[in-house]
């Protein structure tokens, strides 16, 4: 029987090279799972990510039955055909680790030793995958929500229009304008998802310099005051007229207004909206704080999400493209910081931005 506990060197392949040392460098060389059943369906080795997987608590493998190990039905049947049938089988299941849950793709082939039927299992770890593959779908998902909803206003209003419509003086051109606003929501989701995808893909560089923030701040208030006066919500720059933070300059305003602009879209009546900031002696932070609702605690561990709304009705009706928030946590990681938030039910929500100093 053959334990490979710990991986180590491969053997250099010599004229008298037993099978064992053979079998050893095999699988102490290979990044998967390997396990070797005897026709008693017992294991006779196993390699190191083997015993990641399988080893609980550090059990050792080798000797013990494959039903101690593994209790999946599918993967015994595997096994037991290959020693009894010599039949090789490729198997998907899902196993319990140390860890977490993970997905393999399983193959299990027999081969013979004195004359005797052992079946040679190899697992691939395809968790990492699959999770890949369920973010691409929701993207997917989400996109397709997101611009199937203007696109099917703006047709309506186009056959509207085509049907006699644009001869009516009362409605033709409130009617060019949803088309022109929903035309408006579309090109800025397209716009974020090309900023977004350039940002993660690293193809955005940062020209970091010492920024006088206050007065930034005050540039993005005098930008968004119509929209916050729309909504009748007061914005407080709470910065102090000499601080300073380091960052890039456009890319630091991309975040504040972000923020901001979601902090006025999701507060109440007669709300507020302040930023604020506090320089560190190795970072600074810099803070935008509303008093809406707030945000319930499962939500918040998700809100940096593409497209994730917790409201997606509210959502509809404020605007939006569900990837603020998303571009946010990138470009403070780019910066080498990194965005947080708190939330208190009925009272508001804050979001701080860490930003380093050097």
């Amino acid at each position: 029987m053959i334990s490979i506990g710990s991986p180590r060197a491969v053997k250099q392949p010599s004229d008298n090279s037993s099978p064992q040392d053979v079998l050893h460098g095999i699988l102490s060389a290979s990044r998967e799972g390997m396990l070797i059943v005897d026709s008693s369906m017992r294991i006779t080795a196993a390699n190191t990510p083997a015993h990641e997987v399988f080893g609980r608590l550090g059990q050792e493998l080798v000797g013990r039955r494959l039903s101690e190990v593994v209790r999946d039905p599918y993967l015994h049947e595997a096994f037991r055909q290959a020693v009894t049938e010599a039949r090789s089988t490729d198997l998907k299941v899902e196993l319990p680790t140390n860890v977490e849950k993970r997905s393999f793709d399983v193959h299990v082939a027999p081969f013979q030793v004195a004359g005797d039927f052992q079946a040679f299992g190899v697992f691939y770890d395809i968790t990492q995958l699959e999770r890949l593959e369920r973010v691409r779908q929701e993207f997917l998902s989400n996109i397709s929500h997101e611009l199937r909803t203007p696109l099917t206003s703006i047709l309506a209003y186009v056959e509207t229009l085509e049907d006699s419509a644009i001869d009516d003086p009362d409605n033709n051109r409130r009617f060019l304008a949803v088309i022109r606003r929903n035309a408006e929501r579309m090109h800025g989701l397209i716009a974020d998802i090309a900023e977004l995808s350039q940002i993660e893909s690293g193809n955005v560089s940062l020209d970091i310099r010492e920024l006088r923030l206050s007065a930034l701040v005050d540039e993005i208030f005098a930008a968004l005051s119509s929209k916050a006066a729309n909504r009748n919500v007061r914005l407080v720059n709470d910065v102090p007229a000499d601080g300073h933070v380091r960052a890039d300059l456009m890319r630091l305003e991309q975040m504040i207004t972000n923020l901001v602009d979601n902090a006025i879209k999701f507060n109440r009546p007669a709300g507020t909206v302040t930023v604020a900031a506090v320089s560190g002696s190795d970072k600074d932070l810099v803070s935008v704080t509303d008093t809406g609702e707030g945000i319930m605690a499962d939500n918040l561990n998700r809100i940096f999400e593409r497209f994730y709304r917790i409201d997606r009705g509210r959502t509809r009706d404020v605007g939006g493209t569900g990837l603020g928030l998303a571009i946010v946590k990138h470009l403070a990681r780019l910066h080498g910081g990194e965005v947080s938030v708190s939330s208190v039910l009925g009272q508001g929500t804050a979001f701080t931005i860490e930003l380093p100093r050097n």
